[in-house]
């Protein structure tokens, strides 16, 4: 997975969707390790960073519903290409930035 600034072609399907269950694996990890961590289950950083990694699965589920329908790769916010290096970065991203920036 480079981060080649100068590639500007969205990524094939099935390179989207080994991003995306990399990113998806990495976010089970982290939830799994937060499991782990005995009574500091009663922590609200805690509590606060699970349901953070949470809705990040969600949106994770939500982008390989769009590699599936096709619209992958496509802002949600203005329907304009979201750049290739935003993808490498965040793969499950559905916004480009100027569209993420009006959204938060």
């Amino acid at each position: 997975m480079s981060l080649d600034t100068s590639r500007s072609e969205l990524p094939t399907a099935d390179e989207a969707r080994r991003r995306l269950q990399h990113a998806r694996d990495a976010r089970l990890i982290q939830l799994r390790a937060l499991g782990e961590t005995g009574p500091a289950n009663d922590d609200p950083l805690v509590s606060h960073q699970k349901e953070a990694i949470r809705q990040v699965l969600q949106q994770i589920d939500e982008a390989f519903d769009r590699v599936e329908d096709g619209t992958y790769g496509t802002c949600l916010g203005c329907a304009r290409p979201v750049p290739a290096e935003r993808l490498e970065i965040l793969p499950y991203t559905p916004f480009c930035v100027a569209c993420q920036r009006h959204s938060s």
